[in-house]
């Protein structure tokens, strides 16, 4: 056996000798460590739970909870898990954007524009808003015998939007729902009380991008030579 050889035999040995008589750093003796961590932005209980579900996928070891009254998240965990949920959370927790929503409704009549409505409304990326513009038309439901029931019903006409979105790239995907009614000109058969309400409703979901108008749909109304276009146009604001 060359020397060299032997000197090397010997350094091996003597090193797993070394490492075999180091302590093992078992999971048991780590530290683990208690933080609260508050939410700014993430206050819908929806986001929060989508929040907690990423630590608890991230980090199965930890031991992660929302306090909704708080607002806030509780973390056990070892150090490392601890400073990785802190980053987790910077990157979710942020402001959201703001868009402003404007929804076009122009009506025409044998090709000649005869009106033209805007409504504009703002909205936060993964929120929903609802807006709804008009008169409560009240009905006869019939003679009532009871003082509490005065035999009239309330019927909402106007204009009514909702619209919800998400960022998507350099635009947003929205889904809305617009609802207008009128009272028609038309009587109703039933009885003079009773009057025929016209109704359009568009619902759907679209891409859009910023500072573009984009038509959401055309539709004739029923009885007559006119037409109404939807449009709708987002901005970010925020």
């Amino acid at each position: 056996m060359s020397s060299k050889f032997a000197i090397a035999l010997i350094l091996a040995c003597a090193l797993h000798s070394a490492h075999a008589q180091t302590p093992s750093t078992d999971s048991k003796d780590r530290p683990l460590v208690y933080k609260t961590l508050y939410l700014t932005n993430l206050t819908r209980q929806n986001d929060a739970d989508e929040a907690v579900s990423a630590l608890r996928n991230m980090m199965p070891s930890a031991k992660v909870y929302y306090v909704p009254s708080q607002s806030a998240i509780t973390i056990r965990a070892y150090p490392e898990d601890l400073a990785l949920a802190e980053k987790i959370l910077a990157d979710l927790d942020q402001t959201k954007k703001l868009y402003r929503l404007t929804y076009t409704m122009t009506d025409t009549d044998a090709g000649k524009t005869v009106g033209v409505q805007h409504f504009a409304i703002i909205v936060a990326s993964g929120s929903k808003t609802d807006f709804k513009q008009g008169s409560r038309l009240p009905v006869s439901t019939g003679a009532s015998a009871s003082s509490t029931d005065p035999g009239i019903t309330y019927l909402d006409i106007g204009q009514e939007i909702e619209a919800s979105l998400d960022s998507y790239l350099e635009g947003v995907r929205l889904r809305t729902k617009v609802v207008q009614s009128s009272v028609a000109e038309d009587k109703s058969l039933v009885g003079p009380q009773t009057p025929i309400i016209r109704q359009t409703t568009f619902e759907g979901t679209s891409t859009l991008v910023q500072g573009k108008s984009l038509v959401l749909g055309t539709f004739d109304v029923p009885g007559t030579s006119r037409h109404q276009q939807l449009e709708v146009t987002s901005e970010l604001i925020r």
